[in-house]
């Protein structure tokens, strides 16, 4: 929580209080539906919420843009960025149900009225966004082909509309066939050794 407000000063006393109410909620759901490994839940708010906000740095979005977060697991990064950003739109969509009963269970228990969960397929998702955001989904590749027909035109945000995905490691292979892609590596912005090889991937589509 301290690194969070730290990298995060302007947050108001209700967003302090739901991510503060993350490690609690995630605690009590992962007991019952394994969404975060266990080795990871300890450090939930480096690894998982900071991680998520990196994208916030990235690309902060506007007032009713809507955000298609894909393969959300247990609400990552969608959670964390419905907080930040209250009046942007969030469809957190993921495959398995029990996912998805997570992230709509600890939605409903912290307010967020800006997000929305369904247990559905990546190209079964209807409907056009600003962004995709994604956390090691999938291969660049194979996420561009599942959502560049639901991008939605024009764009309105510094960074052209398309999708945002984080990242990690050496990424030459995967992007080799997307010269207009863009790296930001998270250690620009976010000082914990955690960080080093983290990325945010931005692909106009």
């Amino acid at each position: 929580m301290r690194d969070i407000q730290r990298y995060f000063p302007d947050l108001s006393p209700v967003q302090i209080q739901r991510i503060a109410a993350l490690k609690a909620l995630y605690d009590y759901w992962n007991a019952r539906i394994n969404v975060i490994s266990r080795k990871d839940i300890a450090a939930l708010y480096t690894r998982h919420v900071l991680h998520a906000l990196g994208i916030a740095k990235v690309q902060a979005f506007s007032a009713e843009s809507q955000i298609l977060d894909l393969g959300t697991g247990g609400g990552f990064p969608g959670i964390p960025l419905a907080i930040l950003l209250p009046q942007t739109h969030f469809y957190l969509v993921d495959s398995i149900g029990k996912k998805i009963k997570v992230v709509r269970e600890i939605a409903a228990a912290l307010g967020l009225e800006n997000l929305r969960a369904a247990p559905i397929r990546a190209e079964n998702v209807e409907g056009t966004y600003d962004f995709v955001i994604s956390r090691a989904v999938a291969p660049m590749p194979k996420l561009v082909s599942w959502v560049q027909q639901k991008i939605r035109k024009p764009s309105r945000h510094d960074l052209e509309n398309g999708i945002l995905s984080l990242k990690g490691g050496d990424l030459s292979a995967e992007l080799k066939g997307f010269p207009q892609a863009r790296v930001f590596p998270l250690s620009t912005y976010f000082a914990a050794p955690f960080f080093a090889r983290k990325k945010v991937v931005h692909i106009p589509l």
